[in-house]
């Protein structure tokens, strides 16, 4: 995806999702067993959002030797760890939230079951992955800022002088 991100979306920074890696964070501490583990995932969430993924390990470094103990631990804290090493160049969240960026993808999702999901399925239509995508190129060129709708479209192509009379 991150490919993808680049060549097609070469500004745009790439976060993983807050609540995702907090998934993580929960499921590890769940693993440790106990009320006062399963509290510390609220720390480690917030070290997480406040100091970021590298202050994250660096507060897990402890946990290495206790989870050799348990395979079944062990397992989990490997997964969870690196996870969060994978992902640690998306996961500045100090940064972003201080840029005002999103660090959650509600409301991504929530735009993308709006903007596509009810653009694509209303009654009586279907789409093949050809046509969905090429609709979805459609709308982006046409909801986006600068030249991309004419470049796309230009003002004497046949289909946009007959579209532009019917409006």
């Amino acid at each position: 995806m991150e490919e993808f991100m680049a060549v097609n979306f070469p500004k745009a920074e790439c976060i993983s999702d807050f609540y995702h890696a907090a998934l993580y964070v929960h499921e590890l501490s769940r693993a440790l067993g106990g009320p006062e583990e399963e509290a510390r995932s609220g720390e480690w969430c917030h070290v997480l959002k406040h100091e970021g993924a590298g202050a994250l390990l660096s507060t897990w470094e402890e946990l290495a030797e206790r989870c050799e103990a348990s395979s079944e631990l062990s397992e989990v804290y490997g997964r969870v760890r690196r996870y969060v090493e994978k992902n640690r160049h998306r996961m500045d969240y100090p940064r972003y939230r201080r840029e005002g960026l999103w660090i959650g993808s509600g409301s991504i999702e929530a735009g993308c079951k709006h903007v596509a999901n009810q653009r694509m399925k209303q009654s009586g239509m279907r789409w093949g992955e050809k046509g969905a995508s090429a609709m979805g190129h459609v709308r982006a060129a046409y909801r986006s800022t600068g030249d991309h709708w004419d470049t796309l479209w230009p003002m004497n192509h046949p289909a946009r002088v007959t579209a532009d009379r019917k409006t």
